[in-house]
């Protein structure tokens, strides 16, 4: 069943040092959206890829004394693998030296050129190279970048110019018309009241004191500088303006761009207002979330302070890593990773509650009834209202989904799988095993259990694709789909003789 398109998209990452649990972050939400969709039937396409021009790179790669394209090829093949090993399942990653973006790029560029949404003038300004932004007198912090905390210094060059000013009107307007445009509330309150209300001035498009850029092509001493390369990515991908257009055609606009808070103005303003220059829709949403913080700090490549993820991986399970990511922090606020508390939600959540859960109920199936178990319907009252929070499930995940808030679909699942847990402390089928006359009862008991199981397996597997297939081979029947999360009153169970628990208790 197709229930429409959706096209979801990471901001594309810049290759300056190898990734770290903060691009794993917003990749492992994005992958587990994306996973979600398209079990639930969307047709979807989801983006992600890398940023690779700009000062930074070309000075890097001429400290380490390779071009620019080496270094960055270096770290791209290095984020791959860790997309591979996070199972990330991304239909393109998209580089910007990619020759069909740079094409459009360029494209793009002159039509905005010829039409006189871009000019050239003099840049005078205030440039920190670590964040490829500029900065008035009156933004920066203590003198320095706001974003980074670094120094910042005069630049003064030749430069072309996007007219973001002739578009402020209209950008006001669509954001009234769209109250829900960016989210969440806080970011865009921060747009509308800091940076567009006071006036936008027109945006340095192009830059002539390096090389590593894309060339502008009709003026080959500039090359185009990064936001009007980064942001288009996100039709480049797609075909705009090229011959082959399908993806685009079928996929733009974006239903969500997720991006990092600090880089939500450049999505809210000067991509919106890109889009509008070229007469194309704008996406349906800008989701900026929080910061990931190690020991009260930022995540930073440049300070170090972090380890590769894969080790993460390798000690406590891909699974585990995921869950975490997307558990422990309400989406759209800054959260800290620890490898304590990481542990915690491995041994209270994965292994106590799921996991247990799992191993008893397969346990007593095998134990009472040699694996075989069908419904026999020998209902009692609390049944009602545990297969009732059984068939609410999937409502109350679709809605959380489409609102972004992934902890909160975890929250829902491991909601009924608590409730399975009390479920079997309230019907005590190790006593129930003791009465023949029972035998009908209790068998009815481990039939919803399995079905609770079943359920919340289907929807969990989005978030832990490797554990749910272990469940889906413990318990050994058919009903495996998105549109098989209701309680079914039909179903077959064979479940698995021995099965090994889904998580280990770590000490």
């Amino acid at each position: 069943m197709n229930k429409g398109k959706f096209y979801i998209t990471t901001p594309i990452y810049y290759p300056s040092a190898n990734f770290h649990i903060g691009h794993c972050y917003t990749t492992i939400i994005c992958d587990s959206i994306a996973r979600y969709k398209r079990l639930d039937g969307y047709d979807t396409y989801f983006l992600t890829g890398s940023d690779e021009h700009g000062e930074k790179i070309e000075k890097k790669a001429n400290e380490a004394g390779v071009t620019p394209k080496e270094y960055v090829d270096k770290i791209v093949d290095n984020s791959k693998d860790l997309w591979n090993a996070l199972k990330i399942t991304y239909d393109r990653f998209i580089r910007t030296t990619d020759e069909d973006h740079v094409k459009i790029v360029q494209h793009i560029f002159k039509k905005l050129y010829d039409q006189g949404d871009i000019y050239k003038g003099e840049y005078k300004g205030l440039y920190c190279t670590p964040c490829e932004s500029f900065w008035t007198e009156t933004q920066l912090v203590d003198g320095k970048c706001p974003d980074c905390g670094r120094d910042v210094h005069e630049v003064s060059e030749e430069a072309y110019f996007l007219k973001l000013s002739n578009y402020q009107d209209r950008l006001e307007k669509y954001l009234e018309e769209h109250p829900d445009f960016i989210q969440p509330e806080s970011r865009k309150n921060e747009m509308i009241n800091n940076f567009i209300k006071p006036g936008l001035e027109d945006l340095c498009v192009s830059r002539t004191s390096f090389k590593w850029g894309i060339p502008v092509t009709f003026d080959e001493k500039h090359v185009v500088y990064v936001w009007i390369d980064a942001l288009s990515n996100y039709i480049t991908a797609l075909g705009y303006s090229t011959e082959n257009d399908e993806l685009f055609k079928k996929y733009w606009p974006a239903d969500v761009h997720v991006v990092g808070k600090e880089i939500v103005r450049f999505h809210t303003i000067i991509w919106p207002i890109m889009l509008m220059a070229l007469d194309l829709p704008l996406p349906k949403k800008v989701f900026g979330h929080g910061w990931l913080i190690i020991d009260g700090g930022k995540i930073s490549k440049s300070l170090g302070n972090y380890k590769d993820p894969r080790e993460y991986i390798a000690s406590y399970g891909v699974d585990a890593v995921r869950y975490y990511s997307l558990r422990e922090i309400p989406f759209g606020n800054d959260g800290n990773f620890s490898e304590e508390l990481l542990v915690s939600r491995i041994n209270s959540d994965l292994a106590n509650i799921w996991g247990n859960l799992v191993s008893r109920t397969i346990g007593m199936a095998n134990k009472y009834f040699d694996g075989n178990i069908t419904n026999k319907k020998v209902n009692e009252d609390l049944d009602k209202e545990f297969i009732s929070q059984i068939n609410k499930l999937k409502s109350k995940c679709d809605e959380n989904i489409d609102n972004l808030q992934i902890s909160k679909v975890l929250e829902e699942i491991f909601d009924v799988l608590r409730l399975s847990n009390k479920y079997i402390d309230e019907t005590t089928p190790w006593i129930l095993a003791k009465d023949n006359s029972k035998k009908d009862r209790l068998e009815t008991v481990l039939y919803n259990l399995l079905e609770a199981i079943r359920v919340t397996n289907i929807l969990l597997r989005p978030f832990m694709p490797e554990s749910t297939e272990k469940v889906v081979s413990y318990l050994n029947t058919n009903n495996n789909e998105f549109n098989d999360t209701l309680f079914k009153e039909d179903t077959k169970y064979k479940v698995a003789k021995e099965v090994t628990p889904l998580f280990e208790r770590i000490k």
